[in-house]
Parts: C-alpha cells; sequence; structure tokens
C-alpha cells in the first residue's frame, strides 16, 4: 500500500510532509508534490503533516479522486525528488480547500 497526493495539493504545496519522511519519496513538479509508491514504505507519517489535508492511503483515496493514484504513479517518474521543507506557494492558503484543481495542475 502507499499514500497518494490528491487535488487539494495542487497551486498549495505545502511540503511539511517532505520533512517527515524517512525514505524520500516525494517528488515536486511547479505547483504539486506526489509520491512514488514504489518508494513510500506506508508509515502513515505524512499524511497528519500535511496542511491541506491532501494526502490519503491508496485504499482510502476518495472516489472522485481516484485519477490521482496513477498521476502519482506517473508523474513520479519524471520529477525531481524533494528532501527538504520549502516555503509554501505564494496564494496556497487561498487555494487551500478549492474543489477542482486538477485543470491548475502544471506539468
Amino acid at each position: 500500500m502507499t499514500f497518494v497526493v490528491t487535488d487539494n495539493c495542487i497551486k498549495c504545496k505545502y511540503t511539511d510532509c517532505v520533512e517527515v519522511c524517512p525514505v524520500d519519496c516525494f517528488y515536486e513538479g511547479p505547483n504539486f508534490l506526489v509520491i512514488h509508491p514504489d518508494e513510500c514504505i506506508d508509515c502513515a507519517l505524512c499524511e497528519p503533516e500535511c496542511p491541506a489535508q491532501a494526502i490519503f492511503s491508496e485504499d482510502e483515496v476518495p472516489a472522485d479522486m481516484q485519477e490521482f493514484i496513477q498521476l502519482n504513479v506517473e508523474l513520479a517518474e519524471i520529477w525531481p525528488n524533494i528532501t527538504e521543507k520549502k516555503d509554501a506557494l505564494p496564494d496556497a492558503e487561498e487555494f487551500d480547500g478549492v474543489k477542482g484543481k486538477i485543470k491548475d495542475l502544471e506539468r
């Protein structure tokens, strides 16, 4: 089992989760983070650290966000690894909680 970053991370990109990951399985795009499923050890440390509540266990990803399971797989293969906390995006608070941000995902 792995953890999955979902819609609410888009345009927020808080990195509190990265800081607690013992295996450095987060990868960073312009306005979104993903978890590499082959590297995640299912420790669950990242989930409570996400201020946007955008991280779910794979078997608990909401029905309307199932596409994010494959999206994490795909993007983790092409984006660079991130291992240290960075500042959130400038408008993170404004976009936190906004639904349907997949259209805003930058690759």
